[in-house]
């Protein structure tokens, strides 16, 4: 439609939704790793040897789409002032109270928190999954420092884990978010009524 905005390029969507689906895959082989009673996972992958292989670069993969998709976001997610006055008035963010709040650019501070969570969580569950990686790697490392590793890949994984069912209820919660990572606009109202500085700023850029 001619008022929708583009809010996402094709080449965005694919890169999260690739990202998205190779999360889904590497923490169901990390589940099935992580105790006995999740072993029944395995299955899913052929079974516990090539769950034990194939969890690492699925890990890999993941890591370096989601590296692509952070450059191409970082920019927007820098925390300014009026972040941190948004994140002072909660209690208006989860009422709903809109009009209250400072204006947002095109991400809020909620997903700017969220965003950097998942950077810190992605890197620590990236190096620390290269020193517990025993075909290529662990030989490289003291015993000590392996079984650190293995308790801090468990709590990113878990801090992982935590922030994405966040983001799912949060994009639920927003009607209309789902929608643009799928098909890539949003209209002009729900850009106005979330967003007002980066409609205003897509408004300017159309009127040149």
């Amino acid at each position: 439609m001619k008022r929708d905005i583009q809010r996402y390029t094709a080449n965005e969507r694919s890169n999260h939704w690739a990202v998205a689906l190779l999360f889904i895959l590497a923490a169901l082989s990390g589940l099935a790793l992580f105790h006995p009673a999740l072993f029944w996972l395995s299955h899913l992958f052929g079974g516990g040897p090539w769950t034990r292989i194939l969890h690492p670069f699925i890990g890999v993969a993941m890591s370096v789409l989601f590296a692509l998709m952070a450059w191409r976001f970082a920019g927007r997610n820098r925390i300014q002032p009026r972040d941190r006055q948004w994140l002072g008035q909660w209690r208006d963010v989860v009422a709903k109270r809109d009009d209250r709040l400072p204006k947002v650019g095109k991400y809020n501070a909620g997903q700017k928190l969220l965003f950097w969570v998942l950077v810190a969580s992605l890197a620590v569950l990236l190096l620390t999954g290269i020193v517990i990686w025993r075909e290529y790697f662990s030989g490289a490392f003291a015993v000590g420092l392996i079984r650190f590793a293995s308790l801090l890949h468990a709590f990113a994984a878990f801090v992982l884990v935590t922030t994405i069912i966040v983001h799912i209820y949060a994009a639920i919660w927003v009607k209309g978010s789902v929608g643009a990572m799928l098909h890539g606009k949003v209209s002009q109202a729900w850009a106005r009524k979330h967003h007002p500085l980066w409609h205003d700023e897509k408004m300017r850029k159309k009127e040149r």
